[in-house]
């Protein structure tokens, strides 16, 4: 227990869900298994947790999203757990240049399990969404044009995308069953039957993951009417699509015209990608940086609020 003139200075255990981002189960979880956090008791009983341990408890957030496992961080002292955070913050643009090289030069070597390897330690170091976000797209730039140059093969590029694939969906998997909670939007990735290319939408599915949305992948190339049909049987709020330089714009608007005439005026429409002259028009939205999903989420998610208290 503690008097009351301490208050003012504890947040209960409802305060500490909304400000950390973590779920009231997972907060007695840890507590019980690994000896933190460790709240003061008022005199009801019910948990109080003093300022330093809610800074603490954000930190850990922060890693177990990056793909740190509880069991490996909760217990650390603040310091220790503020040096694994900057090395999962480096800065992509930091990275991509020097890696790219090596990327080619594993490329050149047909070296698989070297190009793994290099791909999960730029994961470590840069955190889930800056290497979906900014890595992945930069080193794909830069193998893209190696091959324009003739320098590297199709089927080299192929294997750069099956590699990095490999490595980005371990990461949405792992953050996906962090123990971190899940909430709406419920999210269903797809592409259009013209569009073969998934590495954009895996990138799109890492940051709504990152983001506590439940998501829900289709694969690729799905016609569009199970698209519609499958949005109503996970009672979809968003689908989201990817669409590649390789697809014409009109045929792509076409698709997503068709698309919002078999959804409900309810699920919302958007597309991403590298297609150009994909606009966004009345009933969907279009995103040109993965960067955008986040505050799009926080939007979905006040208007959603609105809409239940309306």
């Amino acid at each position: 227990m503690t008097n009351t003139s301490d208050l003012s200075r504890l947040m209960s255990i409802a305060a500490v869900e909304r400000d950390c981002g973590l779920p009231k189960d997972t907060l007695r979880v840890w507590e019980r298994r690994y000896g933190f956090p460790n709240p003061l008791r008022d005199r009801h009983d019910e948990r109080l947790y003093p300022a330093e341990q809610v800074a603490t408890l954000r930190l850990l957030r922060r890693l177990v999203e990056a793909g740190h496992r509880p069991g490996k961080v909760v217990g650390r002292s603040d310091e220790e757990l503020s040096v694994l955070l900057r090395q999962v913050g480096v800065p992509a643009r930091q990275i991509i240049g020097a890696e790219a090289r090596q990327v080619l030069k594993l490329l050149g070597a047909y070296d698989a399990a070297g190009l793994r390897e290099v791909l999960n330690a730029l994961l470590m170091r840069a955190g889930l969404g800056a290497f979906a976000a900014e890595i992945g797209p930069g080193l794909a730039e830069a193998v893209g044009a190696a091959w324009s140059r003739g320098e590297i093969e199709i089927h080299q590029e192929h294997l750069f995308t099956e590699q990095f694939t490999t490595v980005l969906r371990s990461a949405i998997n792992a953050a996906q069953g962090a123990g971190l909670p899940r909430r709406r939007p419920r999210v269903l990735f797809s592409t259009f039957p013209q569009e073969p290319h998934a590495l954009g939408l895996l990138m799109a599915e890492a940051m709504f993951t990152l983001e506590g949305c439940l998501g829900i992948s289709l694969g690729v190339q799905t016609p569009i009417p199970e698209i519609a049909a499958a949005a109503r049987a996970h009672e979809a709020d968003i689908l989201a699509l990817s669409f590649s330089s390789m697809i014409p714009a009109l045929q792509a608007i076409a698709g997503l015209t068709e698309l919002r005439a078999l959804v409900p005026e309810t699920v919302e429409i958007w597309a991403g990608g590298a297609c150009p002259g994909l606009r966004p028009k009345a009933g969907f939205l279009v995103f040109r940086e993965l960067s955008a999903i986040a505050p799009a989420v926080g939007d979905w998610r006040s208007r959603a609020a609105v809409a239940r208290s309306s």
